[in-house]
C-alpha cells in the first residue's frame, strides 16, 4: 500500500538508535524481559559486574541485583515485570562475575512503553555510600575516645533490645554504667588537655575488657561510660565485668608526666529484655550508679527492685506532699503525757499521719523528712499547729476545770523559711486558745547553739507565753550551759535513758544516776522534765521516784484519735 513503507523504515530508524544509545550509554543498563531474564545488556554493566555483556543474556537479573534477598523488594520488582507498578527505586549489593561481591549500587526497574519488557538501569553510588559512612561515623563517634557516643549507644541498644525480645539469642540483656571519681578535680587542676588523654587512656583499658566478650563500649558524656552486654548469660557476667573494670582503672594512669590514679562507681543492671524499653533501662542504670556513688564511690552496684521501689515511693511522696495538705489527707492523733505522780492526763502531744489514698496510713517518719526536704514542711506545720490549737481549745471548754496543754513539733525549718511567730499569734487568736495551753517542741539539736533569728523568736513565742520543749534530749548536743540561757519549759528525756529502766534487766545505777542527775539540774532551772517511751509500771514508778514530772509512751496509751483523749479527761488516772 502507498505510504505503508515509510512507516517501517521509521521504526526501525528508532529502533536502531535505540539500541546505539543503549550500547553507548555511560549508565549500566539491561533489558528484562517478564520472565525476569535479561534480554540484552549495554557494556557499561559488563564493565560494572567483570563480564561480557552477552553473556549475559538469558540470566535473571535479580540474581547479580540482589533483588531476591529482600522479600518486599522483590515483590515490588515482580509486580513491575508484570506491568502492575510503574517503577522500583532501591539500593543493592551486585554480585560480580564468579559471585564475588561487587559494588553497592541504586537500582531503577521501569516497563519500556509499547513493549512487556522493562528496562534496569544500575548506577555505581559506592562513592556516595563511602562518604556517607564516614559522615556518619564521625557523627556517631566521640571525637575524644573515638569510641560510640550516645546516639550509637542507644541506636546498639535499641537493635538489642528488639533482637533479644524476639527470642534471639539468651533473651538478656545488661548494661555497666559508669562514672569517674573525682574526674573534675583533674580536669580543674592539669586542664582539659590532661582531662581528654585521661579519658582517652580510660576508653583504652574499658576497651581491653569488653574485647574478649565483644562487648560494646561507648562514651555517653563527660566522664560517663557505658559496656552493652547483648546476649547476657546472667548476672553473674555483669559482675565479673564490672570488676574487671575496677581492677583496670586502680593500676596508676601516666598522663603528660604525671601519675594519675583514678576509680570509677559503677551501675549495674542485668534483666530479661523482654517488656524491657531502652529508656527504662538506662534511668535503672542511672538510679543505680547513684547508690554506688551516694554507698562510697570506687564501687560496682547491683540494682536492686525492692530497693527502688522504696526510691520511687519516696519520690512519688515527696511530689504530692504539697497537694495533699490542701486535699486535706493528713489527720493528728494525740498521745497522753501523764503525771507521774497521780497518773492524771497533763497535755498531749500531737502527731501527724498520712492519709494517703495509695500507700495507706503514714507514719512521720514515712514523710516528715521529706517535708523538711522540700519546704512541704511549712503549710504542713501550719496545718498541723492549726488542728491541735482549734482541738486544743474544743477540750478546755468541754472540760473547763481540767486544762490540757497541747504539745506541737516545729521543725528547724518552720523557723527558718516563715514567722513562726506570727502563724503562732494568728491561729492562738484564730482558735481562742490561750498561750499557756500550747507548748511547742523542737529538737535538741535544733535548740543548742540557736543564735540570730530563732533564738529570738524562741523568746517571742516565750514571752507570749508559749511553753518551749526540747524534745530528744540528751543525744545530740547536749550543751547544758545553753538550758540557762534559753527560755525553755520542759526537757524530753530521750528514750534511750528510759530504756534501762526495764523490770527484766539488770539495773543499771549509771542510768539512774544520770537521770537524776539532769532531772536535779532542770528542776534547778525551773525547768520540768518529761520522760519518753514509758512502756511499764516499772519504768514510771523508777522515773516518778526519782523526780520526773511527766511521763509518754505505750504504758499510758499508744497516740489515738481526740474522741479517745476527751474519754480519758477527768479519770483518776491513766492506766492501760
Amino acid at each position: 500500500m502507498p505510504g505503508s513503507t515509510p512507516t517501517v523504515v521509521t521504526q526501525r530508524n528508532e529502533s536502531s538508535d535505540f539500541r546505539a544509545a543503549f550500547n553507548a550509554a555511560q549508565l549500566a543498563m539491561a533489558v528484562v524481559g517478564r520472565d525476569g531474564l535479561v534480554r540484552s545488556a549495554n557494556h557499561a554493566l559488563g564493565e560494572l559486574l567483570g563480564t561480557d555483556p552477552a553473556r549475559l543474556a538469558g540470566d535473571p537479573a535479580a540474581d547479580f541485583t540482589g533483588l531476591r534477598e529482600d522479600p518486599r523488594t522483590w515483590s515490588a520488582y515482580r509486580e513491575v515485570l508484570l506491568g502492575r507498578r510503574e517503577r522500583l527505586h532501591c539500593t543493592r549489593r551486585l554480585k560480580r562475575h564468579g559471585g564475588h561481591q561487587g559494588v553497592w549500587a541504586e537500582v531503577i526497574v521501569t516497563p519500556l512503553p509499547d513493549s512487556c519488557d522493562a528496562l534496569l538501569s544500575v548506577a555505581d553510588i559506592s562513592d556516595r555510600r563511602d562518604l556517607r559512612a564516614r559522615l556518619r561515623h564521625l557523627r556517631m563517634h566521640d571525637p575524644v575516645t573515638r569510641l560510640p557516643n550516645r546516639s550509637l549507644f542507644f541506636e546498639r541498644l535499641t537493635t538489642a533490645l528488639t533482637t533479644a525480645a524476639d527470642g534471639r539469642g539468651s533473651g538478656r540483656i545488661g548494661l555497666c554504667y559508669l562514672d569517674l571519681d573525682g574526674f573534675k578535680a583533674i580536669n580543674d587542676t592539669l586542664g582539659h588537655r590532661a582531662g581528654d588523654r585521661l579519658l582517652g587512656a580510660v576508653a583504652r583499658r574499658l576497651s581491653e575488657c569488653a574485647a574478649p566478650g565483644g562487648h560494646l563500649v561507648a562514651r555517653l558524656g563527660g566522664d560517663e561510660f557505658a559496656l552493652l552486654v547483648e546476649n547476657s548469660t546472667g548476672t553473674q557476667q555483669l559482675v565479673d565485668l564490672a570488676g574487671c573494670v575496677q581492677a583496670t582503672l586502680q593500676r596508676p594512669f601516666d598522663v603528660g608526666g604525671h601519675r594519675l590514679a583514678v576509680s570509677a562507681s559503677i551501675g549495674v543492671v542485668e534483666r530479661p529484655a523482654a517488656g524491657t524499653h531502652a529508656t527504662e533501662l538506662m534511668q535503672a542504670a542511672d538510679t543505680t550508679l547513684y547508690w554506688a556513688k551516694a554507698d562510697g564511690k570506687a564501687r560496682w552496684t547491683l540494682f536492686d527492685p525492692e530497693r527502688n521501689a522504696h526510691r520511687m515511693t519516696r519520690q512519688a511522696l515527696s511530689s504530692t506532699l504539697r497537694p495533699a495538705v490542701e486535699r486535706n489527707e493528713f489527720v493528728l492523733q494525740y498521745q497522753p503525757l501523764v503525771g507521774l505522780g497521780d497518773g492524771v492526763v497533763r497535755g498531749v502531744e500531737a502527731l501527724v499521719r498520712w492519709r494517703h489514698p495509695q500507700f495507706g496510713m503514714l507514719a512521720p517518719n514515712r514523710f516528715i523528712g521529706l517535708a523538711e526536704e522540700t519546704g512541704a514542711i511549712v503549710p504542713l506545720g501550719r496545718w498541723v499547729l492549726a488542728t491541735a490549737c482549734r482541738q486544743a481549745r474544743h477540750w478546755q471548754l468541754s472540760h473547763p476545770t481540767e486544762p490540757i496543754v497541747v504539745s506541737v513539733n516545729v521543725a528547724v525549718r518552720q523557723v527558718w523559711d516563715s514567722d513562726l511567730v506570727a502563724d503562732v499569734a494568728a491561729i492562738l487568736t484564730d482558735t481562742g486558745l490561750p498561750p499557756r495551753l500550747l507548748q511547742l517542741e523542737l529538737t535538741e539539736s535544733a535548740v543548742m547553739g540557736s543564735a540570730g533569728r530563732p533564738l529570738q523568736q524562741l523568746q517571742q513565742l516565750s514571752d507570749m507565753g508559749v511553753a518551749i520543749a526540747i524534745d530528744d534530749f540528751g543525744t545530740g548536743y547536749s550543751n547544758l550551759a545553753y538550758l540557762s540561757r534559753l527560755p525553755v519549759s520542759t526537757l524530753k528525756l530521750d528514750g534511750s535513758f528510759v530504756r534501762g529502766f526495764h523490770s527484766e534487766e539488770p539495773p543499771n545505777p549509771a542510768d539512774e544516776t544520770i537521770v537524776e542527775a539532769l532531772v536535779q539540774l532542770a528542776h534547778r532551772l525551773g525547768i520540768k522534765v518529761t520522760a519518753e517511751c514509758v512502756e511499764s509500771a516499772e519504768q514510771a514508778e523508777r522515773l516518778g521516784r526519782i523526780g520526773c514530772d511527766t511521763g509518754q509512751g505505750w504504758f499510758y496509751s499508744r497516740p489515738v484519735p481526740p474522741d479517745t483523749i476527751s474519754a480519758l479527761l477527768g479519770a483518776p488516772g491513766v492506766r492501760p
